[in-house]
């Protein structure tokens, strides 16, 4: 399977989770990844800069209509859902989903309906059900599902939700995800993402940058 993109669901404990992974992925890792991590909206981009000190990947926050590259890592910025909409990313303003914004299960549906059994979704610690909806639809798309141990994770609610709603997925400690990442998309070659139907753009957000 040549799989097209990663997408990352995270909340509570998400900084050190994401931290664990950055570290694990070489500079050369052949796919985008895209995070999203509950944060509030008044939020800086000191995340993506905080990532940036961990790997040799480029890490920015997600600009609206911003062209989707291998070997980025792509941070949902705070107070906007991030949608995979064909070989670009969009941002929107619609209402919060389970009281955030941006949503994993908005995020990761969208990359399955954009990129199908290409897409790989990983949900970590947290402490809601965000993403467990999101990552049935990944894999019933025929994507791959992988879920954060949750006796690994700092707070168990979420990966534990997503392992309930997707059994087959694949469980593993958080310091054996980046590995597992790297051996799974191995043969992948980046191509273009499907193209999902068009959402209305985010205002304020067209040619932003971190």
């Amino acid at each position: 399977m040549a799989y097209r993109i990663v997408v990352v669901g995270t909340s509570w404990g998400g900084l050190h989770a994401l931290t664990v992974l950055m570290r694990g992925l070489p500079a050369d890792f052949a796919l985008p990844l895209a995070i999203v991590q509950h944060r509030s909206k008044d939020s800086d981009g000191l995340l993506a800069q905080l990532l940036q000190d961990e790997t040799a990947l480029r890490v920015c926050e997600v600009e609206d209509k911003e062209p989707i590259e291998a070997g980025h890592v792509y941070v949902a910025p705070p107070d906007y859902h991030l949608l995979v909409d064909g070989a670009h990313f969009s941002l929107t303003v619609d209402p919060p989903v389970r009281f955030s914004r941006p949503s994993i299960d908005v995020t990761f549906i969208s990359a399955a309906s954009a990129c199908g059994a290409g897409t790989v979704g990983v949900v970590l610690t947290g402490a809601n059900e965000d993403g467990a909806l999101g990552l049935r639809r990944i894999a019933e798309r025929g994507g791959h599902a992988l879920v954060q141990d949750p006796a690994t994770a700092e707070v168990a609610t979420m990966p534990a939700a997503a392992r309930r709603a997707v059994p087959s997925a694949a469980v593993l400690r958080l310091e054996d995800i980046a590995g597992y990442l790297m051996e799974l998309t191995a043969p992948a070659r980046h191509a273009p993402a499907l193209h999902a139907p068009g959402r209305q753009a985010a205002p304020g957000r067209a040619g932003r940058r971190s």
